[in-house]
């Protein structure tokens, strides 16, 4: 194993884009795993845009992430609702829908949850 490795979101290693041109998942791999860029455009709700390829009710990725910009709104399948905006850290279980929340992209890292996600 290397004592330094350098991955950039910029020149990731996959893209996967969301039904709709309604956004982008960037991923790089690392040892421990993928890290992913995810950039929701305005508009962009998972169960418009991610449901027909996850083929669930709701998304069941658990997420960790950080919010670089924009606003999302997460409701668990229970009800409980939470918005998130930059700066936001989140911890996510799986069960949930979420959606842009007024006219800026949206742009997430997470470095759990975008392994399998948005997958076709």
């Amino acid at each position: 194993m290397a004592g330094l490795v350098r991955k950039s979101l910029d020149t990731p290693d996959e893209v996967r884009p969301f039904e709709g041109g309604k956004g982008k998942l960037e991923l790089v791999e690392l040892a421990g795993g993928q890290v992913g860029r995810a950039t929701f455009e305005p508009g962009w709700k998972w169960s418009e845009h991610i449901k027909p390829l996850a083929g669930t009710d709701s998304c069941m990725a658990a997420h960790t992430g950080y919010f670089v910009s924009g606003r999302m709104r997460i409701v668990m399948d229970d009800g409980e609702t939470m918005d998130f905006g930059p700066g936001d850290f989140m911890t996510v279980a799986p069960g949930h829908d979420g959606w842009v929340v007024g006219d800026e992209p949206c742009v997430v890292i997470d470095w759990q949850g975008y392994g399998d996600y948005a997958k076709g």
